[in-house]
């Protein structure tokens, strides 16, 4: 048996429901051997970020280099990068080394608020490294970041600030809705092939910490098992979107159960195959 393998690039969070914590938990709940390079250490909880130590540009590329030498990825999801020296270190190794389809989620803000990533980063992942990038998943923040513009209020505006990202030079773009409120959360995939909604009923709980971690690592598990099934096929997003957002569905029901911390909660990573 050859196991398909996920790498995680991001930073770490002590609490365990977002960052590379996150991204394993996810990896392993679905099938994949979960590896990891460290961009970031963080102090925080579910209550909030005290303190961010980046891990120098370079040493994240030796990280890389290294595991790439030897193990055969066949997904990588991008997080926390932090600088827009990591972030160019990354873009330069992906751009040399093959590590299956990259899966960034462009982490900018924590679900509390806290800011995770420097000003001129902003810019660097807009330039160097969406260009290596197969899907990106903004929410709507991170979106409006990155295109400087004002962030969409409604569903409808979520598709034309997807299509603006997509002219950037990722591969796909999956521009997040939930920030926007309502009964449901509405998702937009924009490929180029077209442009197709996802929709999940709204979970009333506070456990969303890590939301988008695991959602993207969550979607580079199921590209991994699938590029490592089929390694000369095209990526299809649409399928792994749906399947990655029915594991997160779940995730967030059962989160509150798990009555971990005193702000936001994690959802719980191992809903269906351990009780909280």
């Amino acid at each position: 048996m050859t196991a398909a393998v996920a790498l995680a690039v991001a930073g770490s969070d002590p609490s365990g429901g977002a960052g590379v914590q996150a991204d394993l938990k996810t990896f392993s709940a679905l099938g994949a051997y979960g590896t990891a390079v460290l961009t970031a250490l963080t102090a925080q909880n579910t209550r909030g970020v005290t303190g961010v130590h980046a891990v120098p540009a370079e040493f994240v590329g030796e990280q890389l280099r290294t595991l790439l030498a030897d193990v055969t990825v066949h997904a990588t999801k991008l997080g926390m990068l932090g600088t827009a020296d990591v972030v160019r270190e990354v873009a330069r190794v992906l751009a040399d080394r093959p590590a299956g389809p990259v899966v960034c989620d462009p982490v900018m803000v924590a679900t509390s608020g806290d800011r995770l990533i420097s000003a001129d980063a902003v810019a660097a992942v807009r330039d160097v490294l969406l260009p290596v990038t197969d899907l990106l998943t903004p929410n709507v923040p991170e979106a409006a970041a990155l295109l400087d513009v004002a962030p969409a209020t409604t569903v409808a505006e979520l598709a034309p600030q997807a299509q603006a990202l997509l002219a950037l030079g990722p591969g796909a773009v999956l521009l997040k809705g939930g920030h926007l409120g309502g009964a449901e959360s509405v998702d937009v995939l924009v490929t180029a092939g077209g442009v197709v909604q996802t929709r999940r009923p709204r979970v009333g709980t506070t456990s969303t910490h890590g939301t988008g971690c695991t959602l993207s690592s969550a979607i580079a598990a199921l590209a991994a098992r699938t590029a490592l099934a089929g390694p000369d096929a095209p990526t299809d997003w649409a399928p792994l979107v749906e399947g990655a957002r029915d594991y997160l569905q779940e995730a967030l029901v059962a989160g509150g159960a798990l009555g971990v911390g005193s702000g936001h909660g994690p959802v719980h990573h191992f809903a269906g195959w351990w009780p909280a």
